[in-house]
Parts: C-alpha cells; sequence; structure tokens
C-alpha cells in the first residue's frame, strides 16, 4: 500500500476519534451552562459573609501584603484595582450578575466572559482563602468563552435553538481540562499514604476534611482501604477510558460514575465549590445518548467551529495549562518557573495545580483562636466566642464559620508565603471582635494556634503560634515566650 493511502488511512482514523472524544453535544454545553452560571452567582452571595473580613480594605487581606502573597504581576484582579472598601463588593455584585445572566443564556457569551472576570478577580482577591475548586470554575469559565453555551435551551435562543455537537479547539480544550484534573489527583497519589489504603479514613476525619458524615459513614478502617484504592483507579483509569473508548454508552458510564463521586464529595468532605464544580463539569460530556436514546455515534456531525484568533486563543492558552500542568507534576517542581513564563500562567489564570490530598498523614488537626478578655476569661475567637477547648474541639474544622475559614487557617499554618498575611488576618480578626462586642467582652489579646497529633496513642500534641495580636514587638517575634506564657496561664486556670 503507497504511503500516501497508509497517511491518508491514518488521518482519517485519527479525524474520526477526535470527532468522537472532543465534539460536545449543545444540548450537554446548555445544561453545563445553568449549573455553571447557578454556582457562579451562589459562590457571590455565599461571599457576601465575609466582605468586611475578606474584601475590606483594613480587612485580612490588605493590598500591599497580598500582592506580595500572591508574588506575579500577572495576577490581576478588578477587585485589586483600588484600595477602596465599594471595590469588592461591587466586583462580588458583577459575578452574581453575570452568573444569573449565565445560567438564563442572557447575552451568553459577554455574560461568560464577565463572570470569568469576575471569578478571577475574586478569587486573586481573597487568594489565601481559595481552592482547587475555585481555581477549576475559573479555567472552565475561559474555555466556556470559545463555546456555544447559549446555543440552545437559551433566553438568546428562546424561538428555538440548534441541535447537533461542536467540534473546536476549544471543546477540545475542555474536555483535556477535566481529564487534566484527575489524572493529576490520580498521579500524585501514586504513593505510601494511599497504598496503604488508611488515606481516606484521614482525609474525611472532621479534624481534616472530612464532614460529621463523611467522618461517621467512613471512620472504619475495612471501608476506607478499598475506597482508598478505588479513588486513585478511578481518577487514573476513568479519564483515560473516556478518552480512549469515545463511544457514546461507555462515555456516558463513565459520566454517570463519576457523578456519583462528586455527589459524594459534596455530601462527606468540606472542600468549598470543589465538588458541586465537578458536577458541573461532567455535565458537559453527556453524549447525545443522554437526550436521544435513538443517538448513534454517526449523529455526532460537528458544527460550529472556531475562528482563526479564538482559535488562537485556545491554542495558546493551552500550551500555557500543559506548561504548568507539566511543572507541577514533574520532579521539577521546587524549582519555580521563569518569572515571565509564570506571568504568562497567570493572565489566563491557566494554573494547573490539582495535587489534591496528595499526602494524607495519619493526624488530627485544627486551629483555635485563643482570645483574652479585658476580664481575664479565656475564649475562642473562631467559634464565636465558645470556651476554649484544651485539645481538640468538638466538630474540628467544621466548627469554623465555613470551608473559607477553613483554607485559611491551612494555608497559614504553611511556611513561606503565607508569612505576608499572617499578622493582617489575626489583627483583622481582633478588630472585628471589638467592634462587635460591648467593653466588658473587648479583647485584650488573640492568638491563632494550629495543633497537630498524631493517631498513635503516644503521640503528643504539636501546636504553634501562627500569628498575634497585638504582636509582641516590631518583628513579630517572641511567639515562643508568648505561647509558654499561655499555656502556664492555662494550667493554672485548670487548677483553680
Amino acid at each position: 500500500m503507497p504511503l500516501r493511502m497508509i497517511t491518508a488511512a491514518v488521518t482519517a482514523r485519527a479525524a474520526a476519534w477526535a470527532g468522537r472524544a472532543f465534539a460536545l453535544d449543545l444540548r450537554s454545553l446548555a445544561a453545563f451552562r445553568m449549573a455553571i452560571g447557578a454556582i457562579v452567582a451562589a459562590d457571590a452571595v455565599l461571599r457576601c459573609r465575609d466582605v468586611p473580613l475578606m474584601f475590606g480594605g483594613d480587612g485580612m487581606f490588605p493590598l500591599e501584603p497580598l500582592r506580595e502573597y500572591l508574588g506575579d504581576p500577572g495576577a490581576w484582579s478588578l477587585a485589586m484595582l483600588v484600595d477602596a472598601n465599594w471595590c469588592g463588593p461591587a466586583v462580588l455584585a458583577l459575578e452574581c450578575v453575570a452568573g444569573l445572566l449565565l445560567a438564563a443564556g442572557c447575552g451568553t457569551r459577554w455574560a461568560t466572559v464577565a463572570a470569568w472576570v469576575a471569578v478571577v478577580s475574586v478569587l486573586r482577591r481573597t487568594a489565601p482563602a481559595t481552592n482547587a475548586g475555585d481555581s477549576w470554575l475559573a479555567c472552565l469559565l475561559f474555555w466556556g468563552m470559545f463555546l456555544p453555551l447559549g446555543a440552545t435551551w437559551s433566553w438568546d435562543r428562546r424561538r428555538g435553538g440548534d441541535r447537533g455537537c461542536v467540534l473546536s479547539a476549544a471543546s477540545a480544550a475542555l474536555v483535556l481540562q477535566i481529564v487534566a484534573v484527575y489524572v493529576a489527583a490520580g498521579l500524585s497519589k501514586c504513593n505510601a499514604t494511599w497504598v496503604s489504603g488508611d488515606a481516606v479514613r484521614h482525609a474525611l476525619s472532621v479534624h481534616d476534611h472530612g464532614t460529621p458524615f463523611g467522618a461517621w459513614l467512613f471512620g472504619s478502617g475495612w471501608l476506607s482501604r478499598p475506597l482508598s484504592w478505588g479513588v486513585v483507579a478511578a481518577e487514573l483509569l476513568g479519564p483515560l477510558i473516556l478518552l480512549i473508548v469515545p463511544v457514546p454508552p461507555v462515555r456516558l458510564a463513565v459520566v454517570a460514575g463519576f457523578t456519583l463521586f462528586h455527589a459524594a464529595i459534596c455530601l462527606t468532605m468540606s472542600v468549598g465549590l470543589f465538588g458541586y464544580v465537578g458536577l458541573a463539569a461532567w455535565l458537559a460530556l453527556l453524549p447525545a445518548l443522554a437526550w436521544d436514546r435513538r443517538a448513534s455515534a454517526a449523529a455526532a456531525a460537528a458544527a460550529g467551529r472556531l475562528g482563526g484568533i479564538a482559535t488562537g486563543a485556545c491554542v495558546v492558552a493551552g500550551g500555557l495549562g500543559l506548561i504548568s500542568f507539566a511543572h507541577d507534576l514533574g520532579t521539577w517542581r521546587a524549582t519555580p518557573l521563569p518569572r515571565w513564563v509564570a506571568t504568562l500562567i497567570s493572565l489566563p489564570c491557566m494554573h494547573q495545580e490539582w495535587r489534591m490530598f496528595d499526602q494524607v498523614r495519619p493526624q488530627a488537626q485544627w486551629v483555635r483562636g485563643r482570645g483574652e478578655l479585658v476580664d481575664g476569661r479565656i475564649v475562642d475567637v473562631l467559634r464565636r466566642g465558645r470556651p476554649l477547648a484544651d485539645g481538640p474541639p468538638a466538630g474540628g474544622f467544621c466548627s469554623l464559620p465555613h470551608h473559607r475559614w477553613h483554607k485559611l487557617f491551612w494555608c497559614l499554618a504553611a511556611r513561606g508565603t503565607a508569612d505576608a498575611v499572617r499578622r493582617s488576618v489575626v489583627a483583622a480578626l481582633a478588630l472585628d471582635w471589638n467592634a462587635h462586642h460591648g467593653p466588658a467582652d473587648r479583647l485584650v489579646s488573640l492568638d491563632i494556634l494550629f495543633a497537630r497529633q498524631g493517631c498513635a496513642a503516644d503521640d503528643g500534641i504539636e501546636e504553634v503560634i501562627l500569628a498575634s495580636w497585638p504582636p509582641r514587638d516590631a518583628a513579630g517575634s517572641g511567639s515562643l515566650d508568648r505561647l509558654l506564657e499561655r499555656q502556664r496561664s492555662d494550667t493554672a486556670a485548670g487548677g483553680r
């Protein structure tokens, strides 16, 4: 057979495979649009709980410490344009309106652009309190800007929508984005922590990332082992099956499996938006078979191709995402990317850091806000002033106001860039407490304490002061002396 005929045959087969693997049904994209728009709007509403503390100029994240924390000139944000208390709420309002318009399919293209801008802006403004779910939401919205999300079931097409599928650089990027999240998470879990079979049990403790229901349901060791191994297998094999066997019944089964997986995450884990964003993402991958039982692979004719500029933008952004993906998983992860490369990745918010729960240590962790009032009482400021617990607080991290506080204190416990915002966080908490309490309940000092304790019977508690208010001196030193003073005070109070 001539080489030209072989090349033509291979090209035809590759094109047919790509058409099946990367074509997206317009009805599935409409369902994805509705879900992702609802998440964007809900995120804006829920963040209103923390506007003074997380968006105010005198809150937890003043602009100068926050810029030092971000450490990248490409980390833009509308909420950081001016140092004014109205700026953050204005961006939240934009996020809410854009999310509602996106869900309704009204001015879909511009609503998607506005939603992406707002989500990225909010993500950067509250960076120490954001997690992988927020980053994933931003990436999905970016690819959504280049997809016909409003082609059907939308206000824009209220007099009749299109039918069929779309195959373009953007549809391929959306599929690969979803695949990348699970492949990265699965590869990062190929270690002794997960092979031992105990990872799920420790991760679902309320002193890690579990809810009380998750801790109760999966707290037993016998169930933890198959689940730990099953999570790694699903994250590695599921996306590969999706790409290698792109036939409607198989794709439908994979989508159903990961939908159940994310539903379980929502019920059993405190990980913010991640579970809900995953539910929305998999809607986009539903095959035509999900909407029309008579559909077949032959019905996957592609439509709505992108123009040259949009295709180029997708290719460039995809290349930046690939660099970030390879850097995060490679052995060179500890070596920072060249500054100009990191800046280019930040501009479209294409960070691909999906090593969720790669190391789940056999230990309990908790945070306390030890506040001393003017009358000598000791309270836990992080838990609405209830008496300070001597050990792990009842309810663990679930007893904090919500998951963003959980993420914030995990971030502060990490060494490095979190140092930039520690002092402003504890100062904002102290000032907020005093602003909402009378003279008799005013704080005179506040220590944010983070503790760890191994699961062995003889393991002691290791506790450190993350931040103190007022600071001991201009350099913020003296934390060890302060901790010893507090321990002596607590011991004396317990003996009285």
